[in-house]
């Protein structure tokens, strides 16, 4: 995970992610680097979000703290995001850094833009996938491959809000 440090001081103070109808980008954003890649080899690099739990949250002002507000609500669609570089040589790979920074984030269910829908005041952990991409293989994904690899990175949890909560983050 690159910027960590920063990550680190948002996760200190409980990150919090804006979502909008129309999709908003993530901050911090998402840039990872890898290593142990076959520079030979093509990779698809994606992305996907997914609930930490099934618990719906608010934000107590008086305490400056995310309780817990009942139930999760009915998970939305889940999404993969594909980096639209995909897909990138191993050489890439191992020269630069991938960044998310076009990842859109939103609460519209009926988004027809290939944003990722999440629920307002629910907590979500992002994932990082990287597939080695067998050139006779047209499909996308065979997760059921051993050429596949997720990685989760816990200073990246964060709680899907229409308005920051904790003046700290804002």
């Amino acid at each position: 995970l690159e910027t960590k440090e920063l990550w680190d001081k948002f996760h200190e103070l409980g990150t919090e992610m804006i979502i909008t109808k129309s999709g908003r980008r993530m901050f911090p954003t998402i840039r990872v680097s890898f290593s142990g890649v076959d520079p030979e080899a093509k990779y698809i690099v994606l992305m996907d979000i997914v609930p930490v739990d099934n618990k719906r949250y608010r934000y107590a002002y008086h305490r400056s703290s995310w309780l817990v507000a009942g139930k999760a609500d009915p998970p939305l669609p889940a999404r993969l995001y594909v980096h639209p570089d995909s897909p990138f040589t191993g050489e890439q790979l191992l020269k630069q850094m991938v960044s998310f920074e076009k990842v859109k984030l939103t609460n519209n269910e009926l988004d027809q833009h290939g944003h990722i829908i999440l629920n307002s005041m629910h907590k979500y952990q992002p994932r990082v996938h990287i597939i080695k991409k067998k050139d006779h293989t047209a499909s996308l994904l065979n997760l059921k491959s051993d050429e596949f690899r997720t990685f989760i990175f816990p200073e990246t949890v964060f709680t899907a809000v229409t308005a920051y909560q904790n003046q700290l983050v804002s």
